[in-house]
């Protein structure tokens, strides 16, 4: 048997990570400015967290949704603290796919509709409702149908408050926009979206997945707006590497057995994983640096020739340059061993640890001043 090959792969084979350093096969060392689709969060193998899952491994790896799981409650509890929204409930699952599969379901249940409103360039994941409200026709299969989805335009206030109605099941969007160039949504747009939910009883779903757990400078990127959404999908950075996701729902909503369901989702290991994360954030003031490393980044390229636009907030950050990206990022990892990401053709992505140093941030200026000189 030979592996299903849909992944177009560097000839890299990483074996060690730390901090915002990873080390391949050959010893050769690379900064980390992606984190592996912005997972990384407290760094690579933190210590508290690695001593957390070694312990938790020790005395139970995983049991069902039967019996009591602790750690699910002290998650739920340190998630709301951490977050200021103590009142909301959580539903914990196993990525941002499977995250946002249950908030639109939720939704359905809620209010009984099925109508849903999504935005250009949004990516929402690849099961059945997430790809159907994303904008992408290339990953839809035949039978993810998507009738019962209509895409606006991203940032469009007026069509906004002109689609939403009363067979509005739910409206979802990124508040910052990953794959889909590192757009952020304006605080007028995210409060026409909560203005009109309230008027037609529309749900709310802001998707979180990327953009949050403090990557943004903030808890939620939603919070630089004001709103609050009804739904919360959140996942990448939540479990630095473990896999874990899961939705914050607001006290509107009310639970019955049987109604969500995971077999996997809040297991101990997940469970253990995600609680070192909040630990490191607030003990470490990662949300902090995030904000304040993010500002560095922005000050500095402000001055870079080459750049066309910069956008994202925190460390979510989109450079869009007056060329093709792909030599660029090429150059950095191959050259300069830098790993960072891209989002379209001109665009890209930087993703790193939230505990990334302006003296690694240097390591990437630098390069990237070396890289455009010669282009």
């Amino acid at each position: 048997m030979t592996l299903f090959n849909v992944y177009p792969l560097y000839d890299i084979e990483p074996v060690k990570a730390q901090g915002s350093y990873l080390w391949d096969k050959n010893g050769q060392e690379y900064l980390d400015l992606y984190g592996g689709h912005a997972v990384i969060s407290i760094g690579h193998t933190h210590p508290v967290y690695v001593r957390r899952l070694t312990q938790q491994l020790k005395n139970i790896g995983f049991y069902s949704n039967s019996v009591k799981i602790p750690s699910q409650e002290e998650l739920a509890d340190k998630l709301g603290k951490i977050s200021g929204l103590k009142d909301y409930y959580l539903f914990l699952v196993n990525s941002g796919a499977e995250a946002n599969e249950n908030a639109l379901k939720l939704a359905s249940f809620y209010n009984g509709r099925k109508k849903v409103i999504a935005f250009t360039k949004g990516f929402h994941g690849r099961t059945s409702a997430a790809v159907a409200v994303t904008d992408n026709p290339s990953i839809k299969a035949p039978l993810n149908f998507a009738d019962h989805v209509q895409i606006l335009p991203f940032n469009n206030v007026e069509a906004v408050k002109k689609a939403i109605d009363n067979e509005t099941c739910a409206v979802i969007v990124e508040g910052i926009q990953g794959v889909g160039g590192i757009q952020v949504a304006s605080d007028a747009f995210l409060k026409a979206i909560r203005t009109a939910c309230d008027k037609t009883g529309a749900i709310f779903i802001h998707d979180s997945v990327q953009c949050g757990y403090g990557r943004s400078g903030k808890f939620f990127s939603f919070q630089y707006s004001g709103v609050k959404p009804d739904i919360i999908s959140t996942a990448k950075g939540m479990g630095n590497g473990f896999p874990i996701g899961a939705i914050l729902i607001s006290p509107r909503f009310e639970a019955k057995h049987g109604m969500l369901g995971t077999t996997f989702g809040g297991n101990h290991l997940a469970c253990t994983a995600a609680n070192a994360v909040i630990d490191v954030i607030k003990k470490e003031k990662l949300v902090q640096n995030a904000a304040a490393v993010g500002d560095y980044f922005f000050e500095n390229l402000k001055q870079f020739k080459g750049i066309k636009e910069l956008r994202g907030k925190g460390l979510m950050i989109g450079i869009e340059f007056e060329q093709p990206v792909d030599p660029i990022r090429n150059s950095l990892l191959f050259d300069h061993k830098i790993f960072t990401g891209v989002a379209g053709k001109h665009t890209m992505r930087l993703l790193p640890s939230l505990a990334l140093t302006t003296k690694e941030a240097d390591i990437f200026l630098e390069a990237l001043h070396k890289v455009l000189a010669k282009a």
